[in-house]
């Protein structure tokens, strides 16, 4: 650790103690019953999507690892290539969600079968251990020994077997506090007492090594189970879970976190949260709240999502994600809003609950078809292009796994109480019992469409309580209208953004709350030339037809959560003429009861004459869809739209003859082609990931029309003393040693396969470095068809 941040991170943790202090409390799921709505419409579809799956063949990876024979055979897709067992634990959590939001007794027998097998699993081990990774007690006893290989998506050759057993571990957890289940609770303590044993003999800097893995959020429910059993070891396990290269920056203020992958950071900052809440640390409490500040800020999308394909862009620089298909990821979403979670509780400010509202309406419950079940993993905001629902028996995906919980525990934060007040945080339809003062709240309305909600007192025994009535952001607090039993109020929000109501309650009491919502513009944060459009909080989007539509319910391959269809070419994207700061005046409403407009003025004039009806975007399912909008005055319209041909153009050239491609430094498009390696590691470069090794790495291509002819290799050249030694299905087929004498611009390689392997389906692509060099920065590799340069010559 550098001495600098080593005195800094000393000075705070001991003298930074009594100043965080949660300041309300949240209600249980089961205290809040969500009335008719679009969002009890979704959960329920949410319920019929979990009882749709089969327990037997989510429980088969832990069965197989317990050494006990399976009921039925794993699912596909990630529950048998590596991840196995991962959604095992994300259903536990759903259906503990699910049970105490609803009181479905069919929901909790499912929930109490998955658990009693869990146990049988565990109970097989004589320490505690619990896990669906294929073969883990291999490479847990290899770390055990200090034997630990780590790399950003692995350790010790398994794909992020932390951030999997993090799954479990959140289930049982939930399946305690969510559903009550005692045995879950105890399972919990056994599996945490396990993992305490197997990193006893490792020193704090071994396991901040093995913590460059992706492992979800195991210091914050290793943090959980010290609230829940009041041990001090489970906080001092949490504490060593605490990732510092990403926890020491964000205590210094520092925005490190360009080209990061997103949501590997996020579970560890509520993790710095939880801790920081438990220890009332407020220096901790405080780089949570720097990192919430920087993301939804500065780095998030109008719907209140972040990320292109998986990792954070540069906050001034968004191009990246207009024209990626791979845009902001749901799992990301859903750990943002716990965080918010924990900020709020501690400082119940209105700006927390603007951000939650903000990405509940527009990112989580747009991910889910609320007809059909299916979840959304990235929610492109490339104009013109749509997104991939996930169906029951072919995809297990991460966002399937937070899928499932995010529509099961709407309830959560509707509302929230201290000792004396009564917080109303969300405006949908809802029963909220506030048991301990005798107290029953229904809240009636038909937000957003009508701008307004009612609150009436159904019962109120005792009723001397502070009903404080969030002031949304995107209201001016002058125009609410706030009336007790027909009479208005005179009242005005306080410093932390809320009206305060006083008096004593009694059954029948009504209070109305007219919100009056106003179109406004959003550009993207890098104040580029693109426009969002919204009305109170709503994001309005226009859909732009359902053609090729390719692979919109996907099936179980590994790439099956990307649409992968056409992309519309951005050149033939509408394009509102005129200044800036009039776009707003390019909207008019047409109808105030579902939210329809109407978006003019767009250029080319005569394809667009008509304009384009805009609606809340999370009412658009299956079809493609505009969201951000370009900008340019005359003068600048015409340059504009030939550069982006050029740049469409050169892409489409480059993707016709393209049968297989892997971005190197990602997640998902290297563990989608098995990747391998051996001292090799991932970096970030003028907006590029990439991947060097002092050894070796390696991918399996696809060539499934045995019609790739080429290698294209794109690169970094910038450093003196690298090779690019490639070889394909073992035949060497690159020897080079590179001087760095072209800098920072990538360059590129075409290499012939060889005769003998043209005719094969997978092509083993590897690359290895010499003795004493490393290899070269590889930033994309790709099959080809054909020479790239006669392709580029030919059109």
């Amino acid at each position: 650790m550098n001495r600098k941040i080593s005195i800094i991170v000393f000075v705070f943790s001991s003298f930074a103690f009594a100043q965080v202090n949660k300041k309300i409390q949240y209600f249980p799921l089961r205290d809040v019953k969500l009335s008719e709505s679009i969002f009890n419409k979704a959960m329920q579809a949410d319920k019929n999507y979990i009882m749709s799956m089969e327990p037997d063949r989510l429980l088969a990876p832990y069965l197989k690892e317990a050494g006990l024979q399976p009921k039925a055979e794993n699912y596909p897709n990630w529950e048998n290539t590596g991840l196995d067992g991962h959604i095992g634990g994300h259903y536990i959590s759903a259906l503990s969600l699910m049970y105490a939001s609803t009181g479905d007794p069919k929901i909790k027998q499912r929930l109490d079968y998955m658990i009693d097998e869990f146990y049988r699993c565990q109970h097989s081990s004589v320490n505690g251990y619990l896990s669906g990774i294929p073969s883990g007690k291999k490479i847990w006893k290899e770390i055990s020994e200090g034997n630990i290989r780590a790399s950003g998506f692995g350790l010790n050759d398994r794909w992020v077997p932390l951030y999997n057993i993090h799954k479990i571990y959140a289930g049982l957890r939930d399946a305690y506090w969510y559903a009550g289940s005692e045995k879950a609770k105890k399972m919990l303590v056994q599996l945490t007492d396990w993992m305490m044993n197997e990193v006893s003999g490792l020193s704090d800097e071994q396991i901040q090594d093995m913590l460059r893995s992706e492992h979800g959020g195991l210091n914050e429910v290793f943090a959980d189970v010290y609230e829940i059993t009041g041990n001090k070891d489970y906080l001092q396990l949490a504490h060593r879970f605490s990732h510092q290269a990403i926890l020491n920056p964000l205590l210094l203020g520092e925005d490190k976190l360009t080209g990061m992958h997103a949501n590997t950071q996020i579970p560890k900052v509520i993790g710095y949260k939880r801790i920081a809440d438990l220890e009332n640390n407020l220096q901790w409490s405080s780089a949570a709240d720097f990192f919430w500040h920087n993301v939804t800020e500065k780095r998030s999308s109008v719907i209140g999502g972040n990320s292109v394909s998986e990792h954070f862009n540069p906050v001034n620089d968004f191009s990246s994600m207009v024209k990626s298909i791979e845009g902001p990821e749901t799992c990301n979403t859903y750990n943002m809003l716990k965080l918010t979670k924990e900020l709020f509780a501690t400082l119940p400010k209105s700006y927390y609950m603007d951000y939650y509202e903000r990405a509940l309406y527009n990112h989580i419950l747009s991910t889910e078809n609320h007809d059909e079940g299916g979840f959304v993993y990235f929610t492109p905001m490339r104009p013109g292009h749509y997104r991939v629902y996930s169906q029951p028996q072919t995809s297990f995906w991460c966002c399937v796994g937070s899928g499932l919980e995010n529509h099961a525990k709407y309830g959560e934060m509707i509302y929230a109480h201290s000792d004396n007040d009564l917080y109303v945080n969300l405006f949908i339809p809802s029963t909220l019992k506030w048991a301990e003062k005798k107290i029953l709240i229904r809240q009636e309305n038909n937000f957003p469409e009508t701008p307004s909600t009612k609150l009436i007192v159904d019962l109120a025994e005792k009723g001397n309580f502070n009903l404080k009535l969030r002031s949304p952001q995107w209201t001016n607090p002058s125009e609410v209208n706030i009336s007790i039993n027909g009479k208005k109020q005179n009242v005005q929000p306080d410093v932390n953004g809320y009206f305060t109501l006083t008096k004593k309650w009694k059954k029948g009491d009504v209070i109305e709350m007219n919100l009056p919502m106003h179109l406004s513009a959003e550009q993207l944060p890098d104040k580029s030339d693109y426009y969002a459009f919204k009305y109170g909080p709503v994001v309005l989007a226009a859909t732009y037809g359902t053609e090729n539509q390719q692979g919109l319910l996907a099936d179980d391959s590994r790439g099956g959560h990307i649409a992968h269809g056409p992309q519309i070419p951005l050149n033939e994207i509408p394009v509102i003429l005129g200044n800036g700061e009039e776009v707003i005046n390019h909207v008019k409403q047409v109808n105030n009861q579902d939210l329809t407009f109407t978006l003019t003025g767009l250029y080319p004039q005569e394809k667009f004459d008509k304009g384009f009806q805009l609606v809340p975007f999370y009412k658009i399912q299956e079809e493609r869809y505009i969201l951000y909008w370009p900008q340019a005055d005359q003068d600048k319209i015409e340059s504009i739209q030939k550069k982006k041909a050029q740049e469409e153009a050169e892409t489409r050239r480059l993707d016709l003859i393209t049968p297989d491609k892997i971005q190197l430094g990602e997640q998902q498009p290297e563990s989608d082609h098995y990747f391998d390696s051996k001292d090799s590691n991932t970096g970030y470069m003028e907006d590029r990931h990439f991947r060097d090794a002092k050894g070796w790495f390696s991918y399996r291509m696809k060539n499934p029309d045995k019609n790739a002819a080429y290698l294209y290799i794109l690169y970094f050249d910038a450093n003196a003393n690298r090779s690019l030694n490639v070889e394909i299905n073992d035949k060497n087929v690159s020897a080079k040693k590179l001087e760095g004498k072209a800098g920072n611009s990538p360059q590129y390689m075409l290499l012939p396969i060889p005769e003998t392997e043209k005719n094969k389906e997978i092509l083993s692509v590897k690359f290895y470095a010499e003795e004493q060099m490393l290899t070269s920065k590889i930033i994309e590799v790709r099959l080809l068809t054909q020479d790239y340069k006669k392709s580029v010559n030919k059109n």
